[in-house]
């Protein structure tokens, strides 16, 4: 018996941090993605490896099937952290490796692990589908977050997504601008901590409902922009919002300033990916400083 799952990797466009306390979020799914083969066994063992992207083995562990007891792994943490998230999974369907069979699990990542487009979240939402479990709940049961990143691993198209009274409330947004070819998304060689960043979040003085409240009105506006103008300034306004509240500078201004465009920090500010609104040369203007990883729109989102 062999099974398969796959998951859709996510970019948060806008509502970072502010997704957290309710607001309205613009999400996209990516072409880059997790899968998740298994194998039943007879060894009463689940054997796990975890390939990268260049089909390499980053991560191995073997764990009891039945006490799901830590037999042995390369990085005890990241054991601890899957021995963690199949408990939680195992208290919402008693049912699940109930059998005392043995299994063989293969992830397989589409992309770099520091890109940040949700190696954890798509690992999650690959072992909710096995265990048949609502992911949603099996996120906030073992973790934090918002959950916006489960919300794209399912979709295959842009998401307005936001959390109302403890239930995510996912929306097919009609997120179809005419210049779509002038959006880049550019890795910044850096991978970021979310935890970090929501920390900080946590730990900033203001007025949270008006803060919710105008990244709402931003996303919605940002959703139906058809102007490339206004969607330059659109996202501007966003940056100067998020970072009048995290007392940090906007990275157009701080790393960017002659950039002849509008560049959005993506989820947590400081490392992974920036969008980056500009022309036909904005390639070659990132890569002559130093960024190899400039994607076109198109290549990025499915």
């Amino acid at each position: 018996m062999t099974k398969k799952f796959y998951s859709n990797g996510k970019l948060l466009l806008t509502g970072e941090y502010a997704v957290l306390d309710g607001a309205l979020a613009l999400a996209v799914p990516t072409r880059y993605g997790q899968s998740l083969v298994l194998t039943q066994n007879t060894t009463k063992k689940i054997v796990w490896k975890s390939f990268d992207y260049q089909s390499k083995i980053w991560f191995e562990a073997l764990f009891d099937s039945k006490t799901l007891e830590i037999v042995s792994s390369t990085d005890r943490q990241i054991a601890k952290t899957l021995q963690k998230i199949v408990i939680e999974a195992q208290k919402l369907n008693a049912s699940f490796l109930s059998e005392n069979v043995g299994y063989e699990v293969h992830t397989y990542l589409d992309f770099p692990r520091d890109w940040g487009l949700g190696s954890s979240s798509t690992l999650l939402n690959n072992l909710a589908q096995w265990a048949e479990v609502n992911p949603f709940t099996l996120l906030w049961n073992a973790f934090t977050g918002s959950g916006y990143d489960i919300a794209c691993a399912q979709h295959k198209q842009p998401i307005t997504y936001q959390v109302l009274e403890k239930k995510p409330l996912v929306t097919e947004a009609p997120f179809t601008p005419n210049f779509l070819d002038a959006i880049y998304f550019i890795h910044l060689n850096t991978k970021q901590n979310s935890r970090d960043g929501i920390n900080s979040y946590r730990k900033a003085a203001f007025d949270t409902q008006t803060f919710i409240s105008k990244i709402t009105s931003l996303t919605k506006e940002i959703c139906s922009c058809k102007n490339i103008d206004l969607f330059k300034q659109l996202i501007v306004a966003h940056e100067v919002l998020v970072g009048a509240v995290l007392h940090k500078t906007p990275i157009q201004q701080e790393r960017f300033s002659d950039f002849n465009g509008a560049i959005k920090s993506l989820g947590a500010w400081g490392g992974d990916f920036i969008m980056a609104v500009g022309a036909e040369n904005t390639p070659k203007y990132f890569k002559d400083k130093g960024y190899t990883t400039v994607l076109p729109y198109a290549e990025m989102v499915l």
